[in-house]
């Protein structure tokens, strides 16, 4: 590849979603020079662009706030934090005043307040890319980085490449905020906004440690003949089997659907929204739903419409990168993460954070990771580029890779996701299925040794597998290591949650992927519980 001409900044966004936008307009603000490099566009990447998502919103009154915060402790497994979550509602509520101050039109109330529980998200993202660019942030679209720049004192870049000139990028900066990370493995399409976990790659490779990786075993219910997960429109649907029979109505609990699914083909219809202004409402709240079925002749107030599930692995799981500070910091200095990249178990536990939680998480990781990047780089005696900065790449790159074989990406990809997508490996996990699974992944490695294209979709994509191939061990690897059932741990041989596990499993390399724990604060409090019969 070409190389371009080497940029120094102070902090080096990577990520354009919600969580992207908030760490570099948080950075900005406190002085920093600013450059944010998403491998889409900056404002209609990620899932929040598309459509719509509810915000956890919750009054400032002790009781009621305190009272959410147990429930969801209880609900994680006791793994999240108090303060944490307390933290998230904190400032969300001061984020969000700050966006309706930037202009988004939110709704109010008979007696003129603003209710802020819900953002719809090409607006909200229209408005995010104008302040970001106000703030004086460079924003560079359609530039995916690919690896990160590193030395003894921690991350120092990152290099990349632009999809429309095909030339090399390297940006030097003191500080790095890991916005982009998420693994869904979708099973149709590959392009600038497939979820493929590149982040955490990049980052593992840097040392950088991950946490709750054994969380992810999240799917959602989609239309058979698309791939869009809005899921929570199934509150106002009716499920059927084949023959017509209604199976429930107005399911928001997806958990039954996977066991449906086992014994025959599940029909929705959105037939509770039986008036004009219900179905309305819902077009308005979640377009991008209507899109599929709409392009299939299909209406889906009033006729059946097939249901599939659609893995979404850490995007909607709570497995990333592991935080070792209130900033959002990671285990290598000058390297911050936010959004679908961390670790979200201080805030969610166990389980997913679902739409609000992960909006709300988006919004104030990257809000806090965008302060500490900021911080650290202003705080450095010497800038980037006078530091003696190396690679840390090492799979699925060009650089070094003189194998005669070619590392084709596509089959490399279908081969994970035959490990990854099924509902009898991944859902309904059990030891030797799960183990089998992850010995098939580990013989995949040596391909990636394999000379990517010569091209710039092939370099992307090529990365693409290696971060797909290796997200994939990391989640077979920990649910391997956690023998209970807890959250979004499953194992079929300890159907129990174990008390004396209630610890997070921290993993590192890749390998030879190393296992540790890591304590929580909250771990007696479920001990108590316990042997209280209160839980």
């Amino acid at each position: 590849m070409p190389q371009q001409q080497q940029i120094t900044t102070d902090v080096l966004v990577l990520g354009g979603g919600p969580a992207g936008a908030w760490a570099a307009w948080n950075a900005a603000s406190l002085g920093a020079q600013v450059i944010l490099a998403d491998k889409g566009y900056l404002g209609t990447s990620g899932a929040t662009a598309p459509g719509g998502t509810t915000l956890l919103v919750i009054p400032p009154v002790a009781e009621l706030r305190e009272a959410a915060v147990q429930a969801r402790l209880k609900a994680g497994g006791y793994l999240s934090e108090n303060a944490w979550i307390h933290r998230v509602l904190d400032q969300v509520e001061q984020s969000l005043e700050r966006v309706e101050a930037w202009g988004y039109p939110f709704p109010k109330d008979e007696a003129g307040n603003p209710l802020r529980t819900h953002l719809h998200g090409p607006e909200y993202m229209k408005i995010m890319r104008r302040v970001v660019r106000k703030a004086g942030v460079k924003i560079w679209d359609q530039s995916p980085a690919l690896e990160l720049l590193h030395d003894e004192h921690g991350v120092g870049g990152a290099r990349g490449i632009n999809r429309l000139t095909g030339e090399a990028w390297e940006v030097r900066a003191n500080a790095v905020v890991m916005a982009t990370g998420g693994c869904a493995f979708l099973s149709k399409g590959l392009g600038c906004n497939v979820l493929t976990g590149e982040g955490l790659l990049m980052s593992a490779e840097a040392g950088a440690e991950l946490s709750g990786m054994e969380f992810s075993r999240q799917y959602a219910p989609s239309f058979e003949g698309g791939t869009v997960t809005r899921g929570r429109m199934l509150a106002w649907a009716t499920l059927y089997d084949a023959a017509g029979k209604p199976l429930h109505q107005g399911d928001r609990n997806f958990g039954s659907i996977p066991e449906l699914m086992q014994k025959g083909p599940v029909y929705a219809s959105l037939d509770l929204a039986d008036t004009a202004e219900k179905r309305e409402f819902l077009r308005r709240a979640h377009p991008i739903f209507f899109m599929p079925l709409e392009r299939a002749g299909i209406d889906p107030f009033k006729d059946k419409f097939p249901l599939t599930l659609r893995y979404e692995g850490t995007m909607r799981g709570t497995g990333g990168l592991r935080l070792t500070g209130t900033d959002c910091a990671t285990t290598v200095p000058g390297l911050y993460a936010a959004g679908d990249a961390a670790s979200r178990e201080k805030v969610t536990g166990a389980i997913s954070g679902g739409g609000a939680y992960n909006a709300s998480w988006a919004i104030c990781s990257g809000s806090w990771a965008g302060q500490g990047a900021a911080r650290h780089a202003l705080s450095q005696p010497r800038q980037a580029d006078t530091r003696q900065l190396t690679a840390a790449g090492r799979y699925g790159l060009p650089a070094g890779a003189d194998a005669p074989e070619t590392l084709e990406a596509r089959p490399l990809i279908a081969a994970v996701q035959r490990e990854i997508l099924p509902l009898q490996i991944n859902y309904f996990r059990s030891e030797p299925v799960v183990a089998a699974a992850l010995k098939r992944l580990d013989s995949l490695m040596p391909y990636l040794a394999g000379r990517p294209p010569a091209t710039v979709q092939g370099i992307v994509q090529s990365r693409e597998a290696a971060a797909m191939l290796n997200v994939g061990r990391w989640i077979y690897t920990a649910a391997l290591a956690r023998k209970e059932s807890r959250g979004l741990q499953r194992l079929a041989e300890y159907p129990e949650l174990d008390i004396r596990q209630t610890h997070r499993l921290i993993l590192s390399g890749i390998d030879r992927i190393g296992i540790s724990t890591e304590r929580v604060p909250h771990a007696h409090e479920l001990n108590v519980r316990r042997e209280g019969q209160a839980i």
